[in-house]
């Protein structure tokens, strides 16, 4: 039995707006709390119906959550810095070049982001001490790109494939070496991508807090996801709700900000490749 026309589009609106309500009303809510102190915070209002920026004020006064958010900042540019670098480079050999065990490295690379984040905790955290990292920024960025860097080649990979031969044959008649092919060629045409990637992989270097938790012991050199956990109130028995929804609306808004710098490189990039021809 054919659904009448406007049903069918009533349905779609209600699920349009089911999928908005969900997706919108959680962070919606936490800048409502955010504003609220004292009691008003435990009154359920889906209004604003009062504003204080005092959570804002004690957050980014007392402790180190500015210097936290410094610290997530320096994490996650240089995940992506060394993603990108190491996954165009590596993505241009198992994309462009055939040799013996190409298949198994990219099956090996897949199988390696398959992996949760505990079943390596340990490894990684002796990989981490015989390193010297522990408690040092850089031992985050070492263990981020464990789950950045596959996915980046393998979407790298994909878009490097479907591109045009002959303009990297004609490089190569002209005498372009390997890497002025990579930098003046494949990048430029791999922009909508790598957007698309480095912002992948910032937003999970971003929002990482298990590697974190454990890779880093002191105040000053813990990440912003960690930081918001371990607010604390005036006693063990408080809990600062309105301090955790002003902080988790603190590192929101460079989420937001970069998704809308970049919206039209990552439509573009991750629309490239679906029309051939």
């Amino acid at each position: 039995m054919r659904v009448p026309r406007p049903i069918r589009v009533v349905a779609f609106y209600l699920l349009v707006a089911g999928i908005v309500l969900e997706s919108v009303f959680p962070f919606y809510y936490a800048v409502v709390t955010s504003f609220k102190s004292g009691q008003a915070i435990f009154h359920v209002d889906y209004w604003p119906s009062s504003f204080s920026l005092a959570n804002y004020v004690s957050v980014l006064g007392t402790g180190h959550f500015a210097r936290n958010i410094l610290n997530s900042l320096i994490v996650a540019a240089a995940t992506v810095a060394l993603s990108l670098s190491l996954g165009v480079t590596a993505s241009y050999a198992l994309a462009r070049i055939r040799f013996r065990g190409r298949r198994l490295l990219l099956f090996t690379i897949l199988s390696v982001s398959m992996f949760p984040q505990v079943a390596v905790l340990a490894g990684l955290f002796e990989m981490v001490s015989a390193f010297r990292l522990y408690n040092s920024l850089w031992s985050l960025v070492f263990a981020y790109l464990i789950f950045t860097l596959p996915f980046t080649i393998w979407v790298l990979a994909a878009f490097m494939r479907d591109l045009p031969t002959g303009i990297e044959e004609a490089a190569i008649m002209d005498g372009a070496s390997p890497f002025a092919i990579v930098t003046r060629i494949f990048i430029p045409m791999l922009w909508p991508a790598m957007v698309t990637t480095g912002l992948l992989a910032f937003i999970a270097a971003w929002n990482e807090f298990l590697f974190a938790l454990t890779f880093i012991s002191t105040d000053t050199q813990r990440t912003v996801p960690v930081a918001i956990a371990l607010l604390s109130g005036a006693s063990s028995f408080e809990v600062p709700w309105g301090r955790i929804m002003a902080a988790s609306v603190i590192v929101t808004v460079p989420l937001i900000v970069l998704v809308l710098v970049f919206q039209r490189r990552i439509v573009a990039g991750l629309t490239a490749g679906g029309v051939k021809g």
